[in-house]
């Protein structure tokens, strides 16, 4: 599959081991890092960046999306289903992650993307690998503007990783300042987590 967008929620939309810290229900709620209260005040220190809707301390949840159509990365997921590409599949890989003032924390410049593409198909950099074993299940595209009433016609596999790892604010600022491919400024806000029995999937 191809990668066809990167883009970030502030806080969590999914619960999981390591981000089981309900924040609130509002469009930027979801859920926080169960190490947010352990943080030191280093690591809580920085100035705004590039990146808006985010500070040291605060959780976001990553998503790499990718899609079976022959297509570029680009802005949102309109670049992951282009109108020339019929019944598309799209799978979202999910890191959740919590921002420190930290240089020696995770890099995110060595995670999104950067061409050319290879083998052919564009990929992530790179996407954590020791924060436990992906859950899969089946469900939508995420984001405020759905709720359980008001679901996404677009379905998802989901690949969400359940602890947090830290990632060094500043490399979110850099990420924004590079101009990257997929335009992206600031975190999203949120979908509350779906809780309504007949909307879930069992979990592979």
């Amino acid at each position: 599959m191809n990668l066809c967008n990167v883009h970030a929620h502030t806080n969590a939309e999914h619960k999981g081991p390591g981000f089981s810290v309900f924040v609130n229900d509002s469009d930027y709620g979801g859920y926080a890092c169960n190490d947010t209260v352990d943080l030191t005040p280093e690591e809580l220190a920085s100035a705004p960046g590039a990146y808006g809707n985010v500070k040291s301390g605060d959780t976001i949840e990553v998503h790499w999306v990718h899609t079976t159509c022959e297509t570029s990365p680009g802005p949102g997921l309109g670049a992951c289903v282009p109108q020339t590409c019929e019944n598309p599949l799209l799978r979202v890989e999910a890191q959740t992650f919590l921002l420190v003032n930290d240089s020696e924390a995770l890099d995110f410049m060595d995670l999104a993307y950067d061409a050319p593409a290879e083998g052919g198909r564009p990929q992530a950099k790179s996407i954590p690998g020791d924060t436990g074993t992906p859950v899969e299940f089946l469900g939508s595209t995420t984001g405020p503007s759905y709720t359980q009433s008001t679901c996404s016609p677009a379905q998802v596999t989901w690949s969400v990783r359940p602890m947090c790892a830290k990632l060094d604010i500043n490399s979110l600022h850099r990420w924004a300042e590079s101009g990257n491919v997929f335009e992206e400024t600031k975190s999203h806000g949120v979908r509350q987590l779906v809780t309504a029995p007949e909307l879930l999937s069992p979990i592979e």
